[in-house]
């Protein structure tokens, strides 16, 4: 994506089934669990730099040791300077240990992160500072072991200050109104009263002793979760272990936000990606299972695990821009999807060139876009197929020969390149743009200067800011006849606001294209109409999303037509033409992830409308906050 968005979170939990000393003596190490740790956090790097937290639980220690460890950190380098503390951990046991280094018990009572219930996050920080206090995992203490709680998650709440409020209801009083701490307390609050009931039913049969063991079999994290996540109104996919070693991951109704487990006599692992479960554990992708939307995987102490429904799903919705750019394509069915996006948008691409592919080159945007331009470029050697057959077999009139249609093939090249040492920040704001505008460099000499016209594919294109300060400024610079900017997206028109930073209505081009196209018609009282509309609905939990009316009046076509104009440089010489996924090939593409409100506006959750309604009014009264 050529302009830069902030991501969502990513999760990795790895429950080890067997006692420590079982993979000492199998790996001749004890770094199992580590190792694997590593590969799941590494291989979903790609889900978050501003920050990395870990943390370990280890079963049946006796009183006196601790249990609980966890490492959280904002370095530059945040996997390794985690991973590193660790193995240095390591080296220091190996070394004052020597044959001791093999023994779980010992390992497991001088040393952190020995233990069987692994808990890992990368986060994306789409809302407050970058400090090390808003890393997951997050640590709720108690001086008893099942009343401890760890929880890391991939989630946005839409309905924050309800949640706070219902805190404060049941006698709480939250150290922050923010979603993580909203969450935290009151999976919290439910985890304690648990405790308390089973305590409660016990108390006059048996020791206080005796009931703590009888709690951690008999806590019902089921229960626990239904009463918690009942008034969430967001995506989610919300990883915890329990002190006593219970763990879970509960996905939202909808699926919006993603979870994939694997299991075998061994391990029980969950990620927010299917590559990194299969790099790590060399299992078979079919093996690999979703976890269901409204489910929650529990592992119990044991080491015994179901997937239990704990709220009603709804329709599901799962994020379609986890398949257009945000995860790895290395995914099987991520890669055909990207492909297939690509491929739909031939018949756009071919009619945008007038069909004179012998003076068109093709080529993408690095790096994540690449698949989208393999399925582009299937799709054209198929047009050509069927234009070869209707020469030869059909013996159609052409004006070249037999040997020029057999031989003709679609230049490709690689045109757009990004300079990743060059940095932006190291001058003031007057003149960023003249640095910007050298962020991504150029391949000279391949363009007939004044004939050629450019097609050149992205994910998609969200602002606009990247295209208009540096891209197009740097391929007019190689004289084409005409450029012609594809995204394998459809127009992102609306916020999202359940896990990734796209809140603010006037950083969406699209957005501008329509005020522009509002503006120039005489049209502008829509936008108070819209206004009051949005004004009114404030407190109403119900309603719809009034932000789509401003878009209602004009085609598909002429919001792109201005999205071209907007980001067209003044001073740009070749024609520009900019052309966009439809919706429909975007569900063709991707059937089994429908979630599609950043294109629609059709929001899975009654908290997306409020959220973008109140988006809108932040925008008309000129405030820049987020609208959640």
């Amino acid at each position: 994506m050529s302009d830069s968005i902030k991501h969502e979170c990513g999760i990795a939990l790895v429950r080890l089934r067997k006692p420590l000393q079982y993979y000492i003596d199998k790996y001749n190490t004890p770094t199992y669990a580590i190792r694997k740790m590593y590969l799941l956090m590494q291989k979903q790097h790609n889900r978050g730099q501003d920050g990395v937290g870990i943390a370990n639980i280890k079963l049946d220690m006796k009183p006196g040791y601790r249990y609980i460890s966890r490492y959280r950190t904002v370095e530059q380098q945040p996997i390794e300077t985690i991973f590193n503390k660790i193995a240095k951990k390591m080296r220091k046991a190996q070394k004052e240990g020597n044959d001791k280094y093999l023994d779980a018990d010992w390992m497991k009572e001088n040393y952190g992160f020995t233990g069987e219930v692994w808990l890992g996050h990368l986060r994306y920080g789409t809302h407050g500072r970058n400090k090390i206090e808003n890393c997951h995992p997050f640590l709720r203490q108690n001086n008893w072991r099942s009343r401890n709680l760890v929880v890391a998650g991939n989630f946005n709440m839409t309905n924050v200050d309800d949640l706070f409020d219902k805190l404060i209801e049941i006698g709480q009083h939250p150290k922050e109104e923010v979603d993580t701490v909203t969450v935290m307390e009151k999976i919290g609050h439910f985890l304690d009263e648990g405790n308390q009931k089973i305590f409660d039913k016990y108390k006059d049969k048996y020791t206080n002793a005796e009931i703590t063991s009888i709690i951690e079999q008999e806590l019902d994290l089921k229960k626990i979760l239904k009463r918690s996540c009942r008034d969430f109104d967001g995506g989610y996919a919300m990883a915890g272990m329990i002190g006593h070693g219970a763990s879970f991951v509960a996905r939202d109704p909808a699926g919006i936000r993603p979870a994939y487990y694997y299991t075998d006599d061994e391990v029980v692992v969950v990620a927010s990606e299917k590559p990194a479960i299969k790099t790590a554990f060399d299992c078979n992708y079919d093996d690999i299972k979703e976890v269901n939307p409204g489910h929650a995987l529990i592992i119990e102490k044991d080491g015994s695990y179901r997937e239990e429904k704990f709220i009603k799903p709804i329709e599901k919705k799962s994020c379609s821009f986890e398949r257009i750019y945000f995860s790895r394509s290395s995914d099987p069915d991520i890669y055909y999807e990207r492909r297939k996006l690509g491929e739909f948008l031939v018949p756009h691409v071919l009619k945008s060139i007038n069909f004179d592919l012998q003076n068109t080159i093709f080529s993408y945007i690095p790096n994540t876009a690449e698949t989208s331009f393999l399925g582009l470029m299937t799709g054209m050697e198929d047009y050509l197929v069927k234009k070869r057959k209707e020469v030869i077999i059909d013996q159609k009139p052409t004006s070249v020969s037999v040997e020029e249609t057999l031989s003709f093939r679609p230049r490709v090249e690689k045109l757009v390149i990004k300079d990743a040492k060059l940095r932006t920040f190291i001058t003031d704001d007057a003149h960023r743009d003249d640095l910007v505008a050298n962020v991504y460099d150029t391949t000279y000499e391949v363009v007939q200067k004044n004939r050629d016209t450019l097609v050149i594919i992205d994910d998609s294109i969200v602002r606009g800011t990247t295209l208009e300060k540096s891209i197009l400024t740097l391929l007019d610079k190689l004289e084409p006849k005409k450029v012609v900017i594809v995204s394998s997206a459809p127009q992102i028109r609306f916020p999202d606001c359940y896990g990734i930073d796209m809140s603010r209505m006037k950083d969406f081009v699209a957005f501008r294209a329509v005020l522009s196209l509002l503006n120039e018609r005489g049209m502008n009282h829509l936008l108070d109409e819209v206004y009051d509309k949005c004004l009114a609905s404030v407190n109403d939990k119900h309603a719809p999303n009034y932000v789509k009316e401003i878009y209602a009046p004009f085609t598909y076509e002429e919001v792109s037509d201005k999205i071209a104009e907007i980001v067209k440089p003044d001073d740009m010489k070749a024609e520009l033409e900019v052309v966009y996924q439809t919706v429909d090939n975007l569900h063709k593409s991707c059937p089994n992830h429908l979630g599609d409100w950043y294109f629609t506006g059709d929001y899975p959750t009654t908290g997306g409308n409020r959220v973008v309604n109140k988006a809108f009014v932040n925008f008309m009264k000129g405030v820049t906050v987020r609208a959640y």
